[in-house]
């Protein structure tokens, strides 16, 4: 069964006009094409993602790497072919490794099957696997704009070994990621990020930084951006207000480029887990909703010295509308029409 989908907003990135990276993760669209989803614009006419994010203002994608994933989806292979569609397209690629062989997030940061668990074996082992990754992408002609060393990694990345609970651990890992970026034969260095969730919240992302620095192998010179998620879903401490306060505390003690990375408003949502934040309760739930909500967020990070950059996180994920949330949809995109099969 084929889905014809077609984006509900004229532009998706025309609020964002004073960030440098206008930008969306499109990660699954491979699997989403796979499973007989095609794209359409506004004025109805068909296009590849690509297309349509560039023509909408989109100018930078970001895409999640997954180690040893069972199905290959998401596997270096599989962003390597997605990048080579992004630069046909003129977007520049915002590479995620997630360090896992599924879902790196808060909850979950799991060792790749066969990697060591020892601290000096697994640092070993993650400087060759980004190197080796990094290389892979030079060698396909794609230099990364951003490269993200671990996914919302707030409890730390490669657990157990890296946990929080080992602020020395997780900054060797930490740099040692870094150092396969750096030592890689990319043409040009890419912005390396550090990504966390809870953007909105001042004492985690100062506690974190703290802690991480203060262990000694890390340091600021290892890393460019600090990378935020800002999801309103999920706490309603989650305010636009409380989101300013702690960018420009960032910006101001680290010195870093700061980027949303991570980032959705609801289309429906009827039966929402938590309490809205107060600042935002007046933005509807809707395509023109996604639009004042972005306009929002975009003049915060704009406002901070080095904000640099927003991106959408899987507008076009129609087999996931929710997107991981209580909310019935947080894509970009709608169904327009069902097109059966012969024999439907």
């Amino acid at each position: 069964m084929l889905f014809n989908v077609f984006l509900r907003l004229s532009s998706l990135t025309a609020v964002q006009a004073a960030l440098k990276y206008k930008g969306v993760d499109w990660s699954s669209v491979i699997v989403e094409e796979n499973a007989g989803i095609s794209y359409t614009t506004t004025s109805g006419t068909a296009a590849p993602l690509e297309k349509i994010l560039a023509e909408s203002g989109v100018n930078t994608v970001r895409q999640r790497v997954w180690v040893n994933p069972r199905d290959g989806n998401y596997n270096l292979d599989y962003n390597l072919k997605l990048a080579q569609r992004a630069k046909a397209a003129g977007l520049a690629v915002y590479i995620d490794f997630h360090y896992s062989d599924t879902w790196a997030d808060p909850g979950h940061q799991t060792i790749p099957s066969g990697w060591p668990t020892g601290i000096d074996d697994l640092a070993w082992k993650l400087y060759n696997y980004t190197l080796d990754a990094a290389n892979a992408f030079a060698d396909a002609g794609i230099t990364p704009n951003i490269i993200s060393i671990g996914n919302e990694i707030r409890s730390g990345f490669l657990l157990p070994t890296g946990s929080t609970g080992n602020a020395y651990n997780l900054a060797q890992l930490l740099h040692s990621a870094a150092y396969g970026v750096k030592d890689s034969r990319l043409s040009s260095q890419p912005r390396i990020m550090i990504h966390l969730d809870n953007g909105w919240d001042w004492n985690t992302q100062k506690n974190w930084y703290t802690s991480v620095l203060k262990a000694g192998p890390l340091t600021t010179s290892d890393f460019d951006m600090m990378g935020v998620s800002y999801y309103p879903f999920y706490n309603s401490g989650a305010t636009l207000s409380n989101l300013k306060t702690s960018l420009t505390n960032m910006a101001s003690t680290w010195g870093k480029e700061i980027v949303v990375a991570e980032i959705n408003w609801p289309t429906q949502c009827t039966r929402p887990a938590y309490s809205f934040p107060s600042d935002i309760k007046d933005i509807p739930f809707s395509a023109d909703g996604q639009t004042t909500f972005m306009k929002r967020v975009a003049e915060v990070v704009a406002g901070v010295a080095n904000g640099v950059g927003i991106f959408y996180w899987e507008p076009a994920w129609m087999d996931n509308q929710g997107l991981g949330s209580s909310c019935e949809s947080n894509t970009m995109f709608s169904v327009r029409d069902k097109l059966r099969g012969a024999s439907g």
